[in-house]
C-alpha cells in the first residue's frame, strides 16, 4: 500500500482561513475530494492522511465525513483542545472514530516558542497513548530544542514531525537545523514526513537537487525505518504540482533498496497510524 502521508481538505473561508493571504491566490479556492483522488491514481498511490488545517473540532469532524465518504482517505490527523480541563472525556468521544489515528496543534503559530513544553498541553499529550492517538508536530528549526526534551517527557507516545520542522532551504542552512534533527532523531518514537518541501525552497525556481541535502540528512537521522512521505497538497501547489511534489522525492532516494523504498512509501505510515488496507 503506497500512501501520501499528509495532505489537507478545506472549504475556503477567507476569515476562517486567514493565513492563506494574499499571495497564495493559488490557495484560495476549494480543495476536496474530488479534487484530489485522480491526482493519487495518476501517481500510483492507493490512499492518504488527511491533516488538519484549522484548529476546531468541527475541522476534526469536517474530515472524519469526507473520509467516511471517500475510502481512499485512510486516515485522519485532527485538532482538539490538549490544553482543555476536559480532554480525557473528548479524547474518549473521539476514540469512537476508526478513521481518526492523532492529532496536530499549529505550534509554529504560537506566539510563545515553550509553547509545546506548557503544562496543560503536556498533560492533555499524556492523555493520548492510552487511547492510541499519535501526535504531529508542526514546528520550525528554531523550536527542535523544545521538542528534543517534550518528546522526551513522553517515552511511550509515538510523535512525527510534519515537513522536516521546515528547515530554510531557500536559503541553504542546514548545519543547526541537522544537529537538532539528529538530537531528535535519536528518540526511537520519533518519526519524520517527507513533506512540505518545495515551500521552504525557492518556489519559482527550485531544482529536484536543492532538496538533496535535507532529504540525505533526514535519512541519515531517520533511517527508512522510521521516514514517510507526504506531499503537503494542495499546499504544495504555491511551487509545484502534485506529480513535481511527488517527483522530488521519487528522484532524491532513487537509490535506495526496494524494501527501504516500500518504507518510505507506505509501510512506515501504516504502521505508524495503524492503517487497515
Amino acid at each position: 500500500m503506497k500512501i501520501d502521508a499528509h495532505q489537507h481538505f478545506w472549504k475556503f473561508n477567507p476569515v476562517r482561513d486567514k493565513w492563506i493571504n494574499n499571495e497564495m491566490t493559488a490557495l484560495r479556492h476549494d480543495f476536496l475530494p474530488e479534487h484530489f483522488e485522480s491526482l493519487l491514481l495518476e501517481n500510483g498511490i492507493d490512499g492518504s492522511i488527511a491533516v488538519q488545517a484549522d484548529q476546531s473540532e468541527e475541522e476534526t469532524q469536517f474530515l472524519l465525513n469526507l473520509a467516511s465518504k471517500n475510502p481512499f482517505i485512510k486516515g485522519v490527523v485532527g485538532w482538539v483542545n490538549l490544553a482543555a480541563n476536559d480532554i480525557e472525556e473528548r479524547l474518549e468521544y473521539w476514540s469512537g472514530y476508526e478513521k481518526l489515528k492523532g492529532f496536530r496543534h499549529i505550534v509554529q503559530a504560537e506566539p510563545d516558542d515553550n509553547f509545546l513544553l506548557n503544562k496543560n498541553f503536556c498533560r492533555g499529550i499524556s492523555c493520548l497513548e492510552r487511547f492510541g492517538f499519535t501526535y504531529d508536530i508542526l514546528v520550525f528549526p528554531r523550536h527542535l530544542p523544545n521538542v528534543v526534551s517534550f518528546v522526551e517527557m513522553f517515552p511511550r507516545q509515538p510523535f512525527v514531525i510534519n515537513h522536516l520542522a521546515k528547515p530554510a532551504i531557500k536559503k541553504g542552512e542546514i548545519e543547526q537545523w541537522a544537529k537538532q534533527l539528529k538530537r531528535l532523531a535519536e528518540n526511537p518514537k520519533v518519526y519524520c514526513k517527507l513533506s512540505g518541501l518545495v515551500t521552504e525552497g525557492d518556489l519559482h525556481n527550485w531544482k529536484s537537487d536543492d532538496f538533496r541535502p535535507y532529504i540525505d540528512m533526514a535519512i541519515e537521522c531517520f533511517g527508512t525505518e522510521r521516514l514517510m512521505f507526504g506531499s503537503d497538497w494542495p499546499v504544495c501547489l504555491l511551487g509545484a504540482s502534485y506529480g513535481e511534489a511527488y517527483m522530488i522525492v521519487e528522484e532524491n532516494t532513487s537509490h535506495l533498496t526496494n524494501l527501504e523504498k516500500d518504507r518510505l512509501w507506505g509501510l512506515n505510515a501504516k504502521e505508524f497510524y495503524n492503517l487497515q488496507a
